[in-house]
């Protein structure tokens, strides 16, 4: 079964699947990310808070979700570090499982999937976790899966 290791996120490398939420630096101060929550036509927000179990590396990916007509936020309200596991599409639309890019995210950052990216449920690793999530929805696809072969993921 091929691997993916994960490892610890970065900005650069991530930004072709969305940007990472950092809180401010200092007090009084406010960072802006307005154009990941952008209105959608004949879509509605949603914003809910996802309580996730914790889990262990390594993993096994076979199935990825994507949501094609808006970006998915995801705010850690109650949490530990977590991972995120994105991927591309090939030319077909399809997940490309060879391109799989796997990351921990430390518990003060949230995360913004660009639209249609492919991505897995968020992971806590350290303990249970709270997650405020948003997005815009209404489409009859506003959720896409599809089942990828298995790939592991660890550290």
């Amino acid at each position: 079964m091929p691997a993916i290791t994960a490892r610890p996120v970065e900005a650069e490398a991530f930004a072709p699947f969305g940007t990472l939420i950092h809180p401010p630096a200092h007090a009084g101060q406010r960072e802006m990310f307005s154009e990941w929550a952008l209105p959608v036509t004949g879509l509605r927000p949603q914003l809910h808070v996802n309580r996730v179990a914790p889990s262990r590396l390594p993993l096994t990916v076979s199935q990825v979700e994507r949501h094609p007509h808006a970006a998915q936020i995801f705010l850690p309200l109650d949490a530990g570090t977590y991972l995120i596991v994105v991927m591309p599409s090939l030319d077909s639309g399809a997940p490309d499982i060879v391109r799989a890019c796997a990351w921990l995210v430390p518990p003060m950052l949230g995360v913004a999937y660009r639209p249609g990216v492919w991505h897995t449920g968020i992971v806590a690793l350290d303990r249970e976790s709270c997650f405020s999530v948003l997005m815009w929805r209404g489409a009859a696809n506003d959720d896409e899966m599809a089942a990828v072969s298995p790939v592991t993921v660890a550290l």
